[in-house]
């Protein structure tokens, strides 16, 4: 009776024990424990003959991809860094072509020959011709009608004999008389772009001759009434003519100067 204890104790204490181990086995199957990730970085090239003075002839060459070896199945392959040379993003501002960010020729905006002309001579600071003329006197009578023909100059009254000079360096192209503008001075700009008319002279400066160079504020002439001018009202006809290609003095587009004075 004893013994038959004995074997039913055993027998239970077995079975508990392999229902134990079943049971756990399949805890580990059904829950796999998390992967680890593990990003090995690759290792350095060796050094030929073992010195660090030179890279064997097996790394890649620069900017070709490393070889790297298939990993086992299951494994995660390593991530292959790019080469500093290689990063997206990098500038290469150094190798810019200047031109290339240049529209063609014949895509260029046209230039304004109003503002440009207008900016260019206000940067010349254009002296007023007539010596101690008043500022607030002057008057915009350029696109005024005179019979059939526009005026295309501006009138500065002044006293007969009242000091006329130059409004800018330049020499002096030509010194002319005729029935409308009477004694008159064409004078160029330095760069032979305009040429600023004087006319209705009294007289020429003393010693003034053409290609004779004249400094900003030497004296051109005298107030007057020469030519086609009412005697009673001496004045100086003033306008400034943009030359053409072949700089003839007696030709070019006449520029409006009272802007330059009247906008200061």
């Amino acid at each position: 009776m004893k013994a038959v204890a004995v074997f039913v104790v055993g027998f239970v204490a077995g079975v508990a024990a392999a229902y134990a181990v079943l049971g756990r086995g399949r805890e580990m199957v059904a829950t796999p424990p998390p992967a680890v990730l593990s990003i090995t970085a690759p290792s350095a090239p060796p050094f030929a003959g073992g010195s660090p003075g030179a890279v064997a002839s097996t790394a890649p060459a620069p900017g070709a991809a490393a070889a790297w070896p298939t990993p086992p199945a299951g494994e995660l392959a390593p991530i292959a860094w790019p080469s500093p040379s290689a990063i997206p993003g990098d500038s290469t501002d150094h190798l810019m072509d200047p031109k290339a960010f240049a529209p063609p020729p014949d895509l260029r905006p046209p230039e304004l020959p109003d503002v440009s002309d207008f900016s260019r001579l206000r940067s010349r600071g254009l002296r007023l011709p007539v010596e101690g003329f008043d500022l607030s006197r002057l008057v915009d009578n350029f696109a005024e009608k005179r019979g059939a023909r526009v005026h295309e100059a501006i009138d500065l009254l002044a006293p007969r004999g009242t000091p006329v000079v130059a409004v800018d360096d330049g020499v002096v192209r030509k010194l002319f008389t005729s029935a409308a503008g009477g004694l008159t001075v064409y004078q160029y700009d330095p760069g032979e772009t305009y040429c600023y008319y004087y006319a209705h002279l009294d007289r020429h400066a003393e010693g003034l001759t053409e290609g004779k160079f004249l400094k900003k504020g030497d004296r051109v002439g005298y107030v007057g009434t020469t030519g086609n001018a009412p005697p009673g009202t001496p004045h100086l006809h003033f306008t400034i003519y943009k030359l053409p290609a072949d700089k003839n003095w007696w030709e070019g587009t006449p520029i409006n100067p009272y802007p330059l004075w009247a906008l200061r």
